[in-house]
């Protein structure tokens, strides 16, 4: 019983803490003045809205028959989620270095405060940009709600466990930093974001396969037009993944958690 109360205790004070690093960290990037923290899912709807637009002027061709505004919403929304969690987290920790002083703040507390300022954001601007293109008939709603919102938490898993990865490692070796930054951008154009697996050549779908992000973003597809859609997935895999860098990026996190001194 006195382990019940105990673990409620420190589960409710980390609550507060990342409550009060997630109410700094809007602060921090978004200010006061403005739309302020609106920012937050405002942004990654421009980005989507600009790429969708850029398509849909340019007539572009991505191998199938399905709208191009519904291919790039779920494309680029899906990959703002995972490439958006590791550039927060990635160098986070020398500039909070003086929070460490507070013996309830913690590395993880950090990165799960921007983990999920990040998250939320991307998740927000998919939904309202999902709700808005529905309602004036330019794509129709997920034939398989409940696919789509398990694509989006595998997609969502990935980013964190890898952000929680290269994070840590962040801290130990700046080239992390300086390789995440051409490696993002070359992983963009082979996340799925862009192309059909199924319009591939089987040599490149195998490859394109062995990158799990792609797993969540077929399924994302196969959730939103199903019966229109032949996807390609291994979901097992991309948990095993998932499940590895997680356990990677926990054992990196309490790893440097020891070596942090705060200034």
């Amino acid at each position: 019983m006195h382990n019940r109360s105990s673990l409620s205790a420190s589960w409710a004070i980390q609550r507060r803490v990342i409550g009060a690093l997630l109410m700094r960290e809007v602060l921090t990037r978004f200010g006061r003045h403005n739309i302020g923290f609106l920012w937050l899912f405002v942004e990654p709807m421009m980005f989507t809205l600009g790429v969708t637009a850029l398509w849909t002027l340019a007539g572009a061709s991505h191998g199938s028959a399905l709208p191009i505004v519904a291919f790039a919403v779920t494309g680029y929304s899906s990959v703002l989620l995972w490439r958006n969690m590791p550039n927060r987290c990635i160098g986070s920790i020398g500039p909070n270095l003086s929070l460490m002083y507070h013996r309830h703040v913690k590395v993880i507390d950090i990165f799960a405060s921007r983990l999920i300022l990040e998250g939320g954001g991307a998740t927000i601007s998919f939904v309202v940009l999902s709700l808005f293109f529905s309602a004036i008939g330019w794509i129709k709603p997920p034939e398989d709600v409940s696919k789509v919102l398990f694509a989006w938490l595998m997609l969502a898993w990935f980013g964190v466990s890898l952000a929680m990865f290269l994070g840590a490692l962040s801290e130990q070796s700046e080239i992390i930093e300086k390789i995440w930054g051409p490696a993002s951008y070359l992983l963009f154009p082979l996340s799925g974001a862009a192309f059909m697996v199924d319009a591939l050549p089987p040599v490149a779908q195998e490859a394109v396969l062995i990158l799990p992000m792609v797993h969540g973003v077929e399924l994302l597809r196969e959730g939103y037009f199903g019966s229109t859609f032949k996807a390609h997935y291994n979901i097992a895999y991309m948990a095993l993944i998932c499940t590895a860098l997680t356990l990677l990026g926990l054992a990196k996190t309490r790893q440097i958690s020891r070596l942090v001194m705060p200034e």
